[in-house]
């Protein structure tokens, strides 16, 4: 790790690293004397309205609808040309099932791609499903840069 460096990332560089979709990393804020809840998940992302969207499970005797409403960050990280980049991304989920189809939001998710992610285990027909999106408070991303000799 000597020498390493990095650099923010530009908006552009933040779209195409994101593109329009991958998998990251969602955590909910439980409360301060709790560690956060962390789980891996698929998204889709419109650089158009800097947007995410989640397609999330979730099961009634789950944590994670009991957590749904709190504070998240999500974090995407990956390896480009032998250097890493990663984008975070932080605010509160909000739910657009019940969203009006002429919505912004709902109106977002036509450009975006999820990836179908089968780590369930009963078949995925047989699991509910609820679409959220993210309009991140803060949307951040660094970039790794070669450290001068």
């Amino acid at each position: 790790m000597q020498g390493l460096r990095w650099l923010q990332m530009s908006d552009d560089e933040i779209a195409d690293f994101l593109g329009r979709g991958g998998t990251g990393v969602l955590s909910f804020a439980p409360g301060s004397d709790e560690p956060p809840v962390s789980i891996p998940v698929s998204y889709g992302y419109n650089a158009d309205e800097k947007r995410l969207y989640y397609q999330l499970s979730t099961p009634e005797d789950s944590r994670k609808s009991d957590l749904i409403d709190q504070p998240v960050s999500f974090v995407v990280y990956g390896r480009s040309d032998g250097k890493w980049e990663s984008v975070i991304a932080t605010g509160t989920l909000d739910d657009i099932e019940e969203k009006p189809y002429e919505s912004s939001a709902v109106q977002g998710m036509w450009a975006i791609q999820i990836p179908h992610v089968d780590i369930f285990e009963r078949p995925r027909d047989e699991v509910t499903f609820h679409f959220f999106s993210l309009d991140p408070d803060t949307l951040t991303g660094r970039k790794e840069v070669p450290s001068r000799s």
